[in-house]
């Protein structure tokens, strides 16, 4: 069937519907014979496939292909709206009940001065806080390279001050010129203390 044709068809028969690509349904059902199970889930038995449509249409449902490579498939009868309603519904309720963990980061200096050092940790206290993971991170400039245990004791001097917050999920490790340590919240079901 032609597209404009399908879609005029699609106009004047309720029951053509072009949404979910996974499930046959109705005329699209094409197998010559189908086993047909009622809303309930009750068996009515083998049929050809015009009778499970005509059955489909007396009782104003639609007409499901729900186990394609069974012989013969197994069809459904079933209202498809409100069948594609509910998922839409549970999919929604599964998303808003996930909770989606970022990384953020805080990039720290091996000549980092004491006060930076204190809004970088206040920074990262609230990232934790909020139930993300941080990567904290040095990048050595020049020479500094050289003298990467400088980096190493500004890395556990920041953790030292967040540590009542943080776990360390990857210890410091030097890649290329930069140092990198991962710390993730410590307890996600601990009540957020008011300040």
């Amino acid at each position: 069937m032609s597209g404009w044709i399908h879609s005029l068809f699609c106009v004047f028969n309720r029951r053509c519907v072009d949404i979910n690509m996974d499930l046959m349904i109705n005329e699209e059902i094409r197998d010559r014979e189908v086993r047909v199970i009622a809303p309930n889930g009750d068996q009515l038995g083998v049929m050809t496939s015009r009778r499970a449509l005509e059955l489909a249409e007396e009782r104003q449902l639609d007409l499901v292909k729900i186990v394609a490579n069974a012989h013969p498939p197994v069809c459904k009868l079933m209202d498809y709206d409100r069948y594609r309603f509910e998922q839409a519904k549970r999919e929604r309720e599964i998303r808003k009940n996930q909770k989606v963990i970022t990384l953020k980061e805080v990039q720290l200096s091996a000549t980092i001065e004491e006060n930076d050092v204190l809004v970088k940790a206040k920074n990262a206290i609230r990232f934790l806080q909020d139930g993300d993971k941080v990567k904290v991170s040095i990048r050595f400039r020049g020479r500094q390279i050289t003298h990467t245990e400088i980096g190493l004791q500004v890395m556990q001097d920041f953790l030292k001050r967040v540590q009542e917050y943080a776990l360390m999920e990857r210890r410091p490790l030097v890649e290329g010129r930069h140092m990198i340590m991962i710390l993730s919240p410590k307890d996600a079901s601990k009540p957020k203390e008011s300040k």
